[in-house]
C-alpha cells in the first residue's frame, strides 16, 4: 500500500496524492519470509504519459537516489511468518509524477514492487457543472464529467499544446484517460472548458463493487462461505457470486474497489493479520465469450493470467483463488474481449458512486517536464 499517513483508521483508502507543501506519503507491504533483508527505494520523475522524464535526480530530490527501508515489524502468532515493512517517501522539490522502486540489496535489477505517486501544486483552479454530478449522462451506463480549467495564475502560451489533462475513475489506471482535449479554448477568460458529448469520451459507470470480509477468522463477516480449519493457512471459500446483467441497480456503500486491512481476532496492528488461501466463484451455465478476471486495488486491477478465472464446467462456475491478507476486500468481475462488453457480468448503471480524479499537467521551458499543476477529486453521487 502506498497512500497518505493522516494518522485515520482508513488512511489507505486514500489516493497516493499529496500537495508539495505537506507531503505525507507512506508506503508499507509484507515480505512473506520469517528474516529481515535489505530493501532499497529509487524514486523517479516521470511525464504525464509515465514515461520517464528527462530531469536528473537531483533536479527534484535533495539526497541521493537510494533509500534504505529500515523500519519493519515481524508478524504476531500468524500461520504464514512475515517482515511488515513501512517507508515514509521522502520530499521532492517539484511537483508531477512520480514511480517508486524498491528493490533488493542495491540490485536495481531485482525489483520487488513498484508504486506510482502524484505530488502537486494548485495553480489552476476547476469548477464543474451541476449535471456533470452523475445525472447528467447521456447514456444510461454512462457517467458524464464536465469541467471548466481556469489559467489566470499562469503564464501559459498556446495551451491547447502544454496543458495534458487526465482523468481516472476510483483510482484506476487501467482505464484512465490520458491527454484529455478540451472541448473549447476562451481566451478571454483564460479558461479550458471539457464537455464530454460522445460516448466514447464518457466512462462506464459501472456498478457498485462486490465485497467479502474475512476479518475476523472466528467468526466470518458478510460473504463468506465455508472456512476450511483442517490446514494451515485456512481456505476461506467465498459465496458464489451471480450475474447482475439484467438486475436493476441497487444502492449500497462500497469502498469504489479498495480494501482494508484489518484483524478483529488480534488486534497488533499490521503485524497480526494472517493469510488465507480465498476461492471465488462465479455461476456461470455455459463459458463467457472472452475471459473472466476478478479483478480490484488488492490485485491493482490486473487484467492478466494471475486474475484469469478458469470455468470448471462441471460445476458451471468459474473460479479463482488468492493468497489474501486478513481484511475487506472490494472486488468485480471483468471480461476481457475485443468488443465484448466488459461489463456484462457486473451491468452498468449511471447512478452508481464513483470517484473521479483530474490531473492538470504543464510543461514550461524550464523544467523541461510535466508538472502537476492541479489535482481535483470529483465525487459523483456522494452517498
Amino acid at each position: 500500500m502506498l497512500h497518505p499517513a493522516l494518522n485515520g483508521p482508513r488512511d489507505n483508502l486514500r489516493p497516493a496524492v499529496a500537495p508539495i507543501q505537506t507531503q505525507n506519503l507512506l508506503l508499507e507491504f509484507d515480505d512473506l519470509v520469517d528474516q529481515r533483508s535489505s530493501y532499497y527505494v529509487k524514486i523517479i520523475h516521470c511525464n504525464y504519459d509515465w514515461t520517464k522524464s528527462t530531469l536528473m535526480d537531483l533536479d527534484f530530490l535533495s539526497d541521493y537516489n537510494e533509500y534504505p527501508i529500515n523500519e519493519y515489524e515481524p508478524s504476531f502468532n500468524t500461520s504464514i511468518p512475515y517482515i511488515h515493512y513501512y517507508f515514509p517517501v521522502p520530499p521532492v522539490k517539484l511537483p508531477g509524477n512520480y514511480l517508486l522502486v524498491v528493490y533488493r540489496e542495491s540490485d536495481e535489477n531485482d525489483i520487488l514492487l513498484t508504486r506510482r505517486f502524484m505530488i502537486y501544486d494548485n495553480q489552476v483552479t476547476l469548477a464543474t457543472e451541476k449535471q456533470s454530478q452523475g445525472v447528467g449522462s447521456l447514456y444510461a451506463t454512462n457517467q458524464q464529467i464536465n469541467f471548466k480549467i481556469n489559467y489566470s495564475r499562469v503564464d501559459l502560451s498556446n495551451p491547447m499544446e502544454s496543458i495534458k489533462t487526465t482523468i481516472r475513475q476510483n483510482q484506476r489506471w487501467d482505464n484512465a484517460r490520458t491527454n484529455v482535449m478540451p472541448s473549447f479554448i476562451r481566451e478571454d477568460k483564460r479558461e479550458l472548458e471539457y464537455r464530454f458529448f460522445d460516448q466514447d469520451q464518457q466512462f462506464k459507470a459501472g456498478n457498485e463493487f462486490r465485497f467479502v470480509d474475512f476479518r475476523s477468522l472466528n467468526f466470518p463477516g458478510r460473504n463468506t462461505g465455508r472456512l476450511d480449519r483442517s490446514k494451515r493457512p485456512f481456505h476461506l471459500s467465498v459465496l458464489t457470486d451471480q450475474s447482475r446483467s439484467d438486475q436493476v441497480y441497487s444502492q449500497y456503500a462500497d469502498m469504489n474497489g479498495n480494501y482494508i486491512i484489518e484483524n478483529l481476532d488480534n488486534r497488533e496492528g499490521s503485524v497480526s493479520g494472517d493469510y488465507v488461501f480465498v476461492t471465488f466463484s462465479l455461476e456461470s451455465s455455459s463459458p463467457i465469450h472472452g475471459s473472466v478476471h476478478l479483478i480490484g486495488a488488492f490485485n491493482n486491477w490486473d487484467r492478466t493470467n494471475d486474475s484469469k478465472m478458469e470455468f470448471l464446467s462441471q460445476y458451471k462456475v468459474y473460479e479463482k483463488t488468492f493468497f489474501l491478507k486478513q481484511g475487506w476486500y472490494d472486488y468485480q468481475y471483468w471480461i476481457e474481449s475485443p468488443g465484448e462488453n466488459a461489463y456484462q457480468v457486473e451491468g452498468s448503471h449511471f447512478e452508481t458512486e464513483n470517484l473521479y480524479e483530474v490531473f492538470i499537467y504543464y510543461r514550461p521551458w524550464k523544467p523541461n517536464a510535466d508538472l502537476l499543476i492541479g489535482y481535483f477529486p470529483l465525487p459523483v453521487n456522494p452517498r
